[in-house]
């Protein structure tokens, strides 16, 4: 059961947080980002990359791998990086933005694949979505889009990923597929972690700051 809420829990906190603080760029969400990306690479190299590449053939687990990269890349070309914590969207624009609302749909629908295989990996997730919950509520409420739309993009990006595991460990057609599906989520938890952790702090305290949080990830991450 937890495979399902936590990813929705993550969502819910995301929005309560936004709601409260109504900051976008805060050196704590900086912070908890910079957290998550760290715990949920070190779960994917702790968890699912072995297993994976225990399932499949090597060069064919490579090969899976960076497709999975590239349509990372391809989600971004339409999400602008919202993924790990870059959005952009015109606050007075009144139309609906689809291809942010269906590139992070896609995203959160795969990363629910893994979850129900590697039941900590659900942990990296609900890490992940939190920081990035907040940042999509924060410019959702900043924007001219009405109650609505906000409350169904945000119902609805929260879905997606329980949606993925719902799917992958109940449909039949899955069985032969879930490796090689997990083998494109590590590729997209690859360029998104990566992303995360390379980005260039603000100041050499701020970098001090989250090479801790970074290694506080790292570290849970083993032991958990």
């Amino acid at each position: 059961m937890k495979s399902y809420l936590l990813p929705l829990l993550a969502v819910v906190i995301g929005v309560i947080i936004a709601v409260i603080t109504k900051k976008q760029n805060s050196t704590y969400t900086k912070l908890l980002l910079s957290f998550s990306g760290a715990f949920l690479l070190a779960l994917t190299f702790f968890d699912l990359l072995p297993e994976v590449y225990h399932h499949l053939d090597a060069k064919h687990t490579g090969l899976y791998i960076m497709c999975g990269i590239l349509l990372q890349i391809i989600l971004e070309l339409f999400s602008k990086g919202a993924e790990h914590g870059h959005i952009h969207i015109h606050k007075d624009s009144t139309e609906f933005p689809w291809l942010l609302f269906v590139s992070l749909c896609i995203h959160s629908f795969l990363e629910g694949f893994p979850i129900h295989q590697h039941n900590d990996m659900v942990y990296g997730v609900l890490v992940h979505k939190i920081p990035i919950a907040i940042l999509i509520t924060t410019f959702l409420l900043q924007s001219s889009y009405s109650r609505f739309q906000i409350i169904a993009f945000l119902v609805a990006f929260a879905a997606m990923t329980p949606l993925g595991t719902y799917i992958s460990h109940h449909a039949t057609i899955m069985v032969n597929y879930v490796d090689v599906i997990n083998a494109f989520v590590i590729g997209i938890f690859l360029h998104i972690s990566t992303t995360i952790l390379f980005e260039t702090g603000e100041g050499h305290k701020f970098n001090l700051s989250k090479l801790v949080a970074i290694s506080l990830g790292i570290l849970i991450a083993y032991f958990i």
